[in-house]
């Protein structure tokens, strides 16, 4: 039987002082007033014309004046935009991914401090023929009580260029294929796919829904031990 390894509190990059952008992103319904649990993304990135490969740096920030306590970023890819690495996280089985989007992957985290952050290395491939989106929900412990939600929040460009080694990409831009000139890519939707009955990740930008009960699921199966641990340190 295959399993895949989840290292819960790996490693993740140190607090990074480099700028980056909350746009798509808003409270979600279990906020709490005294943490202030906001998402960041680059506001530019750029991707390889050959290998199509990106690298982009998502971080989870507390400006509350509390802990946060046990919480959950996930990192899940849209249409164009396949997340294929986020250090120190756990990958979501394809099975239980959010309805329309392609890949995903969950880092638990034991605490944020009031004022501090934790920043995440994502790698991922882009497909410049199609518009692509992100999405990074943040939720409570392992569960499903939604904190935060930035996205799904499109990276692209009005300006493709095929020819250069690169092709510079801009949070919130939809993108246009170069292989359309002029005519606008057509908006992804994240959820398309979904069956009816099944609910969704809310979005920011497309109008809101419920955060899918399979993600909850998945972040229990991507914490591993982690909720053991919580509890057991807890007790003490």
């Amino acid at each position: 039987m295959a399993t895949t390894l989840f290292l819960p509190f790996s490693a993740y990059a140190a607090d990074e002082p480099a700028p980056g952008s909350s746009k798509g992103g808003k409270p979600g319904p279990a906020a709490i007033a005294d943490v202030k649990i906001t998402t960041e993304l680059p506001e530019r990135i750029t991707v390889d014309n050959k290998t199509e490969g990106t690298e982009l740096t998502a971080k989870v920030v507390n400006n509350g004046t509390k802990e946060t306590g046990p919480i959950t970023l996930t990192v899940v890819g849209f249409d164009g935009m396949r997340i294929t690495a986020v250090k120190g996280c756990g990958q979501i089985p394809k099975g239980q991914l959010p309805p329309g989007s392609n890949s995903g992957f969950a880092c638990v985290i034991d605490n944020v401090a009031a004022g501090k952050n934790r920043s995440y290395a994502v790698t991922a491939t882009y497909d410049l023929q199609k518009a692509g989106k992100i999405c990074l929900p943040v939720t409570e412990g392992t569960g499903k009580k939604l904190l935060w939600q930035q996205g799904p929040v499109a990276f692209g460009t009005s300006k493709p260029t095929p020819n250069a080694p690169d092709t510079p990409l801009l949070l919130g831009t939809d993108n246009t294929p170069a292989a359309q000139g002029d005519k606008p890519a057509e908006p992804s939707k994240p959820g398309k796919d979904a069956k009816p009955g099944k609910p969704d990740l809310p979005s920011t930008g497309i109008g809101d829904r419920t955060l899918a009960l399979g993600l909850a699921g998945a972040l229990l199966i991507a914490a591993g031990g982690a909720g053991f641990r919580w509890t057991s340190r807890r007790a003490r």
